[in-house]
């Protein structure tokens, strides 16, 4: 999953880095609302997380714009407002959920799940590609039954190319959904996560991984 923080208290915001980390969870962050907004709509995040109170624009006009661009990407408002108006106003800007500060991240963590699941609703949590398994939910990898081990951004990547079954996908692509914004985009971290996973799930009769020159990478049972 990757997420955009934006969040002006450092506190809190290396809290949740430390915690998403541990998650296996990817985050870009930002302090204050001009350059959240910004980052909010040139990329592409599977989940928003946003204070209410920020430097230049406000959690309610960041929504707004956002919104306003036709961006539909789960938003969660954090607050320490409590009253029950402040909590419709909230959810009538076109926010989905908030949280009142302070949080347990524990339920931060489970209100994210719910949230990104919403727009899959009818898909499991579990991804299928010939005898691979690949369960999100218990972060795990089976072949025929047996388990295979991944390191966190292995896993992070085989996720993302296995959701994307048969689309080819560029470096720009998987470094934007996989690695975070500090991530050097000239360095050949993804020719060796790659190079790892077809270690791991290829064999000499069996491929799964394709590169095709100029175009990227893909992932499906057959050429």
């Amino acid at each position: 999953m990757k997420v955009l923080l934006i969040e002006d208290d450092e506190i809190i915001s290396n809290s949740l880095a430390s915690f998403f980390k541990d998650n296996n969870i990817v985050l870009d962050t930002a302090k204050d609302g001009e350059n959240g907004t910004w980052l909010a709509l040139i990329n592409n995040y599977e989940l928003i997380l946003l204070d209410y109170n920020l430097p230049k624009l406000s959690g309610k006009e960041i929504i707004k714009r956002i919104r306003n661009e036709g961006k539909t990407t789960p938003i969660i408002m954090m607050t320490v407002r409590s009253e029950l108006e402040d909590k419709i106003d909230i959810l009538d800007i076109g926010a989905d959920d908030y949280l009142t500060k302070p949080f347990s991240l524990c339920e931060l963590l489970a209100r994210m799940k719910a949230i990104t699941r919403r727009p899959l609703e009818l898909n499991t949590k579990k991804i299928f590609l010939k005898d691979l398994e690949l369960d999100s939910e218990k972060f795990s990898l089976t072949k025929k039954g047996k388990n295979i081990i991944l390191r966190a951004k292995e896993f992070s990547l085989l996720e993302y190319m296995m959701k994307n079954k048969g689309k080819f996908l560029s470096r720009q692509d998987i470094m934007e959904h996989v690695w975070d914004e500090n991530a050097d985009p000239f360095s050949n971290t993804i020719e060796v996560h790659i190079m790892n996973l077809r270690r791991k799930i290829e064999n000499k009769k069996e491929r799964f991984i394709y590169t095709v020159s100029n175009r990227g990478y893909k992932i499906d049972e057959k050429r």
